[in-house]
């Protein structure tokens, strides 16, 4: 499978990623409800035959369990598996110190002594400055505990900060996750796409299926309604889902042609922008499975600029 550079010499992992915030999480994705370790675990063993071994978590996913259930899967195979993890500057963390316990617990917690990408989740620092965090992940890729640097959520002018502090110290800004989907364009309207272009910064995107809107699945005919908090977002309701009919139905269009879903077209759509790995959070096999299938092929320039063109309207 070809592979996708994690910033300017980064480490190279898959064109998609499989997140875990579900895995372990019970407040927004009823974890223990309909879906519990063993679907997980045949999600893990599922990615891992498709080809795809790069997982994004969080300590913050489950509190804790999403990492755990990872280093559970990865003890069962011999193949190699990359992991992202991510740090929460919370208002009680204001010293390097602080970075460097909360790694050394998210490497307990995942059994490894390295992360591929260690993500700051948001950029909100209250009391630690950019200069202190960004001094300390450095400190980190130097102590060999990290092999890149990530931030999440960061605007373009955040992210100028954050690559200009790193690079005092030789080490490259790789990544910046954010949400990104033909429903959620607005880092292109901001800049952020262009600024990540110009600093060799790799996106994640994650909620790259809007949360399920663009898996064709819900419709005004069907009467299909979401799980979990999805209940009250007014985008699954009966005008949202109006709204983005023309996008959906460009989706199935192109699909058709490709014998491909609505779902994988979208995903692939990102994947044709360069420099962008979705991030397809997953529960079953069977997602990891759909969602694999947006790969190994490629939408034509024209079909992507046609889905450009169909959602201008999520631009801002």
């Amino acid at each position: 499978m070809e592979t996708i550079t994690l910033g300017q010499n980064g480490p190279a992992v898959t064109p998609l990623c499989i997140g875990t915030w579900a895995w372990g999480d019970k407040l927004f994705w009823s974890y223990g409800n309909d879906y519990g370790p063993e679907q997980l675990e045949a999600a893990f063993n599922a990615a891992l035959e498709a080809g795809i071994n790069f997982f994004d978590t969080a300590e913050v996913y489950g509190l804790g369990l999403s990492e755990q259930l990872l280093a559970q899967f990865m003890h069962k195979t011999d193949k190699q598996v990359q992991i992202a993890t991510k740090f929460g500057p919370f208002p009680w963390r204001f010293t390097a110190e602080s970075v460097a316990d909360a790694l050394t617990q998210s490497l307990k917690r995942l059994e490894v002594e390295q992360v591929t990408l260690y993500q700051v989740h948001w950029p909100f620092t209250f009391f630690m400055s950019q200069e202190t965090l960004m001094n300390a992940l450095a400190d980190e890729v130097k102590r060999g505990r990290i092999a890149s640097v990530g931030v999440s959520n960061y605007s373009a002018e955040q992210m100028r900060e954050a690559h200009q502090i790193l690079a005092k110290r030789g080490v490259p800004l790789a990544v910046n996750q954010v949400r990104y989907s033909l429903l959620s364009r607005q880092i292109e309207s901001k800049g952020i796409s262009n600024a990540a272009r110009e600093l060799g910064v790799t996106l994640l995107a994650y909620s790259p299926l809007a949360q399920g809107l663009l898996t064709g699945k819900y419709t005004t005919l069907n009467g299909e309604t979401p799980s979990g908090a999805r209940k009250l977002d007014s985008r699954f309701s009966k005008e949202g889902l109006q709204k983005i009919e023309p996008v959906v139905s460009l989706l199935r269009e192109l699909g058709q042609k490709y014998n491909r879903t609505p779902a994988q077209v979208a995903l692939n759509w990102l994947i044709a922008q360069g420099n962008v790995i979705p991030i397809a959070g997953v529960k079953t096999a069977q997602q990891v499975q759909q969602n694999a299938g947006a790969l190994g092929w490629r939408l034509s320039s024209d079909e992507v600029d046609q889905l450009e063109e169909v959602s201008r309207p999520w631009l801002n």
